[in-house]
């Protein structure tokens, strides 16, 4: 039956073609933004999964831009205490040359006070931004942050931290100052076991200093591997392809004229009604 008041074949016609204009919308979108998955509509399962690790990704590149601040702090520290050490051993010689025969101890005993002053100026100034890793105090650390954590349900648990343990160079400085080789009431022998004792406990100082500095570059190494891995993963999951969607722009844009022309043989039909009439 032909009717000049309803045209199924036109609204079929334009059904499919608005069809057609939404997908091609939907893919014009994906291919302005880049995205698949823009917002909850498109996949919520996906989005928020995305935008959870976004969250991650992005604390997880803080913690090791706040690792870089304690590095740096420990770095400067494991320098002072290998100076330190450079200047103890340089102590430790100058004393075992004072127990030779002949030797001037009060022209020593001028390089030794030297070295201590170097010393002493070295770890006052062993400092990043106002903090030291140098303390008289036993069991003294400075905490840092190292990485989030979630649990089996993906609830954000409290993040993990590492504490470094300063060490006590001031003390170092201060019992090299105290040996005086001019002093004949003590052996040179007890001079130079003092100094020594002084001289490993300055290199332990720079070994656990350079272990604290190593540490936390390899915490960083991670954390820089995983927040790439973190990004990877939530490209993989809302990224839009660029060549399956520049295909699809093709295959929709020809289905889109075909459509239109569709239509316009559709309209078209009712005028075949008029003939009836001739």
């Amino acid at each position: 039956m032909s009717s000049i008041l309803t045209n199924n074949s036109a609204m079929n016609a334009l059904s499919t073609l608005r069809n057609i204009n939404s997908n091609l919308s939907n893919t014009q979108d994906r291919i302005s933004s880049g995205l698949k998955v823009a917002s909850g509509k498109d996949n919520a399962a996906y989005f928020s999964i995305s935008e959870t690790m976004k969250g991650d990704s992005g604390m997880t590149k803080a913690v090791n831009e706040g690792l870089t601040l304690t590095k740096n702090v420990v770095s400067t520290g494991r320098l002072g205490a290998e100076t330190v050490s450079d200047l103890a051993e340089q102590f430790v010689e100058r004393v075992a040359f004072a127990q030779g025969e002949g030797v001037d101890r009060a022209e020593v005993q001028k390089e030794l006070t030297a070295l201590a002053d170097r010393m002493d100026a070295t770890i006052s100034q062993s400092t990043f931004n106002g903090s030291s890793m140098f303390s008289a105090t036993v069991g003294d650390t400075i905490t840092a942050v190292t990485g989030i954590t979630r649990d089996g349900t993906g609830a954000f648990q409290a993040p993990t931290t590492m504490d470094f343990a300063k060490v006590d160079l001031q003390a170092v400085a201060t019992a090299m100052r105290a040996i005086d080789v001019t002093d004949e009431t003590i052996t040179i022998q007890a001079d130079l076991v003092e100094a020594e004792s002084q001289l490993a406990t300055a290199i332990d100082a720079a070994t656990t200093l350079g272990v604290s500095e190593k540490t936390i570059e390899t915490q960083q190494d991670f954390l820089t591997a995983l927040s790439d891995k973190l990004d990877s993963g939530i490209g993989s999951m809302v990224d839009a392809d660029m060549e399956e969607e520049a295909a699809r722009l093709q295959s929709l844009q020809v289905q889109q004229q075909l459509s239109t022309q569709a239509l316009s043989i559709a309209n078209q039909a009712p005028q075949n009604i008029l003939s009836l009439f001739r």
